[in-house]
């Protein structure tokens, strides 16, 4: 397995998001709960209606100065008020897309329209995956 390190500066506060083919879910979680130590002792397994994929997300408590990052994983934010996870990346696709393809931080964004959605890019192009809940994990 191939590993990107991010500096703690990097993972802090930031929600984390490992993709797993749903015939290996019990792997991925098994790996997940072995390299980290979850933040509030749940990972939230979401069901993409768009894939044939899951997304496990969580907090991990972020040790020493360097942290590495499981595979098939990215750093995601949230809308807590809709379940809207998303990048930066996406975010900024998102509001060209809305906006005239004309970037503007400030552009305001109808977060019910996303609402159970993680918004991703692949290169120049927005993706939007429905999602439910799988199951929770407690730890």
């Amino acid at each position: 397995m191939a590993y990107i390190e991010l500096t703690q500066e990097q993972l802090k506060n930031k929600l984390f998001c490992t993709f797993s083919p749903k015939n290996k879910l019990d792997e991925t979680l098994n790996v997940i709960q072995s390299e980290y130590s979850i933040m509030y002792g749940k990972i939230f397994v979401l069901e993409s209606l768009d894939s044939e994929e899951y997304l496990c997300t969580y907090n991990i408590e972020v040790e020493g100065t360097m942290t590495k990052v499981l595979p098939n994983t990215i750093l995601l934010h949230r809308k807590k008020e809709t379940n809207t996870l998303y990048t930066i990346n996406s975010l900024n696709l998102l509001i060209k897309t809305l906006n005239e393809g004309i970037l503007d931080t400030s552009y305001r964004i109808n977060w019910s329209d996303y609402r159970n959605t993680v918004l991703l890019s692949q290169g120049d192009d927005l993706k939007k995956l429905s999602t439910k809940i799988h199951k929770i994990v407690n730890l």
